[in-house]
């Protein structure tokens, strides 16, 4: 079992093909990986999956209220594509956000605790996502292991009684390293929805999105590697989930130790590369908050 430092950044990368088609069978030579331009040594590799931690948070708000029974059913369906030695944990979020099941390796507790969810009251979008990436940081500085690290929102609309902004969440999920994988169910392209909406462009992006949360869907997707989906019809969660599982159960995993030991808080790009692979195409995250040095305060004169 392969400890982690506190200094390794852990790389989950996902590679596909001009098709979309997953590309198996790399090895570690096989990838570059640079942090601001800068070549980095690989201190670990897998092409195997690494045990996977992963918080399922669900939208339970009133306007979920005819979907739920159908949402849990498939949110269940992807916890029992789960693998040996991987864990779960379960937030609900409506009026507030709620931990209903820590992380855990029992599944079985896990589908229950989907099971026991219930629909009503507004939306904390924002509050469920900070929970989620507190809960599942405090699990893995417990044990050191590499471990991959994933979040699966589904969530219908915007965030309505939040206690934490939008900036606040980009900010701990730039500092995490979890990937993000988000559902939006109510999201339509505002060019297909018409003047509905407030419009928001993403400039990432390729299009104009109808809200605020369809740009913090999409952008929480892409800062972290992760995906976006926009269904418009509750019928296509089940086959999304699956999609999900599946790319969760084709990535690589690559830690190095950064050649910049600042500890200035400041932003550091990644890229990841494969230069004998040309049409190869890595996926992982942007970036991350570099920490910050700890100042002691002066002792009293």
């Amino acid at each position: 079992m392969f400890r982690s430092g506190a200094d390794l950044v852990v790389l989950p990368v996902t590679v596909t093909d001009a098709r979309q088609k997953y590309v198996t069978g790399l090895a570690m030579a096989d990838f570059h990986v640079y942090e601001d331009g800068v070549l980095q040594e690989i201190a670990f590799f897998a092409a195997d999956p690494v045990p996977l931690d992963l918080a399922i948070l669900l939208d339970t708000s009133a306007s979920m209220g005819h979907q739920l029974a159908m949402a849990r059913e498939a949110a269940v369906g992807f916890v029992r594509t789960l693998r040996a030695g991987d864990r779960a944990a379960v937030v609900e979020f409506n009026d507030a956000a709620h931990l209903r099941q820590p992380l855990i390796e029992d599944l079985e507790r896990v589908e229950s605790a989907i099971r026991e969810t219930r629909a009503g009251g507004g939306t904390a979008l924002h509050t469920a996502l900070y929970i989620a990436l507190k809960e599942l940081a405090r699990e893995n500085a417990k044990t050191g292991e590499v471990r991959r690290q994933a979040i699966v929102l589904l969530s219908d609309g915007e965030d309505t009684h939040g206690l934490v902004t939008a900036d606040e969440v980009l900010e701990l999920v730039r500092r995490s390293g979890i990937a993000i994988y988000t559902i939006s169910l109510r999201s339509v392209p505002a060019t297909a929805r018409g003047s509905s909406g407030t419009r928001v462009h993403a400039n990432t992006s390729r299009s104009w999105f109808a809200s605020q949360s369809d740009y913090l869907m999409r952008t929480l997707a892409e800062e972290t590697g992760g995906r976006a989906f926009f269904p418009l019809a509750i019928e296509e969660l089940a086959p999304l989930y699956r999609v999900i599982a599946e790319e969760l159960a084709r990535q690589y995993t690559l830690g190095y130790n950064p050649k910049n030991p600042g500890l200035d808080g400041a932003f550091r790009r990644v890229a990841v590369r494969l230069p004998s692979q040309p049409g190869a195409r890595p996926r992982t995250r942007l970036g991350y908050l570099a920490p910050r040095a700890v100042r002691h305060a002066s002792a009293p004169r």
